[in-house]
C-alpha cells in the first residue's frame, strides 16, 4: 500500500482542509503516515500570513526529502495559490496545486512518480486557478484521515474585508458560505462519527451567510437569509452529546445575539476568539480595521459580564509601518487592561500586494521582535492570571485519547488546557473536573472530582 504524509501550516482551516485533501488519498487506496516516517507521497498545506510560512515551507520541503529523497513532493494551499511559480522553483518539488485544485487532487496527479526533465513529463506541474474562478464552496471537515476529539468543520471561505496587510483575500477569494443545509447534514455526520466538540472554521466564520430557496425537510423559510446566529441556532436543534466553538470571530461580527445564545446553551463553548490587531486608533484606521478601539474594548466587557468564566482570545499585530513607540505602549496598556485570557502575537511582515507594504515609515526589524517580545511575556500573564481564576472551580472537560508519560490532556469550555493521570475510560467523553492548582501553562485537577462523565445538554 502506497504511503502519505501530511504538513500543515497556518489556521485551523486549513487542518480542515488537509483532512479533506488526506481523505482523498484514502480513498485511492493510501496509507497515511506521520510525516518522519517514509512516504511516498509528501503534501504540504501553505499559509501565507507572514513570510516565516513562507520559509518554512522550504524548510519543510528539504527536510521531507531527507528522510525520503524519492518521495512525490505536492505543494499547496494560499502560498501556492499566491506563488506558484516562486514554489515551482524549489528543488524537489513535483507539482503545486492551488486553492480550488486541492479539492480534486486526483484530477490533476494520474501518477506520483518523480519525472526527469523532458517534453512530455516537467518536472514541476502547476495546476492553479486564477483568482476570479474562487468562487465555489469546497466542504472541509475532519474525517477518518486524522485522530482527534475535536473535529475542524469549514463553514465558510474567502473574505470581502480590506485589511491592508493582508493578502487571504487573494489567495482565497470572495467571501462564500456552505448552506445551511449542507452544514446541517456534515455536522450530523460528524456527531455520528464520535466527535464531541465541533470547531467551526473559515476564514471570516463571522460572515456566514447563506440565502436559500430551497429543502423544506429542515423547515427553511424561503428565500431568507441565514447568518452565523440562525445556522447556530439550527444546528443547536440536533439532538446529541456535543458542544460547539467558533474559531475566531470579528468583533464586528459578534452580535447580541450570539452572546445570549453563548450564555443560556451549555454546548456553545464559553470561549471566544476575537481579534484585535492593534490598541492604536491611528494604526487600527491604517490598517483599514473595521470597529474602533472603544467598540472593541465595550464588547469584551459586555461578553465576560454576560457569559460567566468566558476565555477571550486576541490576536494582534506589531511593528506594523507607522507604529510608533507611543502608538505600541497605546497596544500593549490597552492589552494590560482587558479581562483576556491569552494573545497570539504576530510580528508584521511585509506581504506583497498589500496596501501595508506600499506605507511608509517601516519599523525596524530588531524593534518589532522587541515589541513582540513584550506583548508575548504580556499574553503569558494573561494566560496565568485566568488559569489562576479557575482554580477551585468545576469545568467540563473534553480529554484527549493521548498519553502524555501517564497523563492525559483535555480542553475545557472555555479553552483552559487540563491534566490528569491517563485513564482510557475518559477518552472523548465530557467530564466534570474541580481545578487544583495552576502547573505552568496547564491546570491539574483533584482526583476526587473526576470520576463521572457527562452529558452536555441543552440549556
Amino acid at each position: 500500500m502506497s504511503k502519505v504524509a501530511f504538513h500543515t501550516l497556518g489556521c485551523k482551516l486549513n487542518f480542515s482542509e488537509t483532512s479533506t485533501i488526506g481523505q482523498q488519498f484514502l480513498k485511492h487506496g493510501f496509507s497515511i503516515v506521520d510525516e518522519k516516517e517514509k512516504a511516498d507521497v509528501f503534501v504540504i498545506n501553505t499559509c501565507t500570513v507572514t513570510d516565516n510560512a513562507d520559509r518554512e515551507c522550504r524548510q519543510i520541503v528539504r527536510r521531507a526529502l531527507r528522510n525520503n529523497p524519492n518521495s512525490f513532493i505536492v505543494v499547496t494551499g494560499c502560498y501556492a495559490q499566491l506563488r506558484p511559480d516562486e514554489i515551482a522553483k524549489i528543488d524537489g518539488v513535483d507539482a503545486v496545486l492551488g486553492s480550488n485544485e486541492k479539492f480534486n487532487l486526483f484530477s490533476y496527479l494520474e501518477n506520483f512518480e518523480k519525472k526527469e526533465l523532458s517534453c512530455i513529463y516537467p518536472p514541476r506541474r502547476i495546476y492553479v486557478s486564477p483568482i476570479e474562478n474562487l468562487d465555489s464552496f469546497n466542504p472541509s471537515y475532519s474525517t477518518d484521515a486524522d485522530n482527534r476529539t475535536r473535529a475542524f468543520f469549514k463553514i465558510q471561505d474567502g473574505c470581502d474585508y480590506k485589511c491592508s496587510f493582508c493578502t487571504i483575500p487573494l489567495a482565497r477569494g470572495k467571501s462564500r458560505s456552505a448552506s445551511p443545509e449542507e452544514v446541517i447534514s456534515e455536522f450530523k455526520q460528524l456527531l455520528k462519527a464520535g466527535y464531541k466538540e465541533i470547531i467551526l472554521t473559515g476564514v471570516n466564520v463571522g460572515d456566514y451567510s447563506s440565502s436559500l430557496n430551497r429543502n423544506l425537510a429542515l423547515n427553511l423559510d424561503h428565500d431568507q437569509d441565514y447568518n452565523l446566529y440562525k445556522l447556530l441556532k439550527m444546528m443547536l436543534e440536533v439532538e446529541g452529546d456535543y458542544r460547539i466553538r467558533i474559531s475566531s470571530i470579528e468583533p464586528n461580527l459578534l452580535t447580541d445575539e450570539i452572546l445570549d445564545l453563548t450564555a443560556n446553551d451549555e454546548r456553545m463553548c464559553n470561549h471566544f476568539h476575537i481579534p484585535l490587531q492593534s490598541g492604536s486608533r491611528e494604526i487600527l484606521k491604517l490598517m483599514q480595521r473595521r470597529y474602533r478601539i472603544e467598540d472593541y474594548q465595550n464588547l469584551i466587557y459586555k461578553a465576560v459580564n454576560r457569559i460567566a468564566d468566558l476565555g477571550i482570545g486576541v490576536d494582534v499585530i506589531v511593528g506594523f509601518p507607522g507604529e510608533t513607540e507611543e502608538n505600541f505602549l497605546e497596544t500593549y496598556n490597552f492589552l494590560k487592561d482587558l479581562p483576556i485570557s491569552y494573545l497570539h502575537v504576530f510580528t508584521y511582515s511585509e506581504r506583497p500586494e498589500t496596501k501595508a507594504i506600499e506605507m511608509a515609515n517601516s519599523v525596524d526589524p530588531v524593534e518589532r521582535k522587541h515589541r513582540s517580545n513584550m506583548l508575548r511575556i504580556l499574553g503569558a500573564k494573561k494566560k496565568h492570571e485566568f488559569y489562576q481564576k479557575m482554580v477551585g472551580k468545576e469545568l467540563s472537560v473534553l480529554f484527549e485519547h493521548e498519553n502524555h508519560n501517564g497523563l492525559m490532556k483535555g480542553f475545557s469550555s472555555n479553552y483552559v488546557r487540563v491534566k490528569h493521570s491517563f485513564d482510557h475510560e475518559l477518552i472523548n467523553k465530557f467530564v466534570k473536573v474541580k481545578i487544583k492548582e495552576v502547573d505552568e501553562n496547564i491546570c491539574t485537577t483533584e482526583n476526587i472530582s473526576i470520576n463521572e462523565s457527562i452529558n452536555i445538554q441543552a440549556g
